[in-house]
């Protein structure tokens, strides 16, 4: 497992460069969505991983799922729909992709 990334080593640009590269290469992206449909998991995924340091994915899962509604820069997707993505944005952040 990598080392977190926090701090100075990671910031949203960086970050926004990474998926808009990779994401394609994701088992749940398919081929009839863009980046900018995932753009809104990994962010909030990214946020989430900042805003929650020191917490496991399974510690705050319920509470990502309530707040995605309220995320300012979500998509039209449900939690359903773009969860693994922001699975991804966190576990990225946290180190352990």
């Amino acid at each position: 497992m990598a080392e977190p990334r926090t701090g100075a080593a990671i910031d949203w640009s960086t970050e926004e460069d990474y998926w808009r590269t990779n994401y394609a290469t994701r088992p749940y992206t398919g081929t009839n969505r863009d980046f900018e449909y995932w753009r809104p998991g990994y962010q909030y995924g990214y946020e989430s991983a900042m805003r929650h340091q020191g917490r496991g994915w399974n510690d705050v899962e319920n509470d990502l799922e309530k707040g995605w509604d309220r995320f300012q820069a979500r998509s039209q997707a449900t939690w359903e729909q773009i969860k693994d993505a922001v699975r991804d944005g966190w576990d990225r952040v946290t180190g352990r992709k």
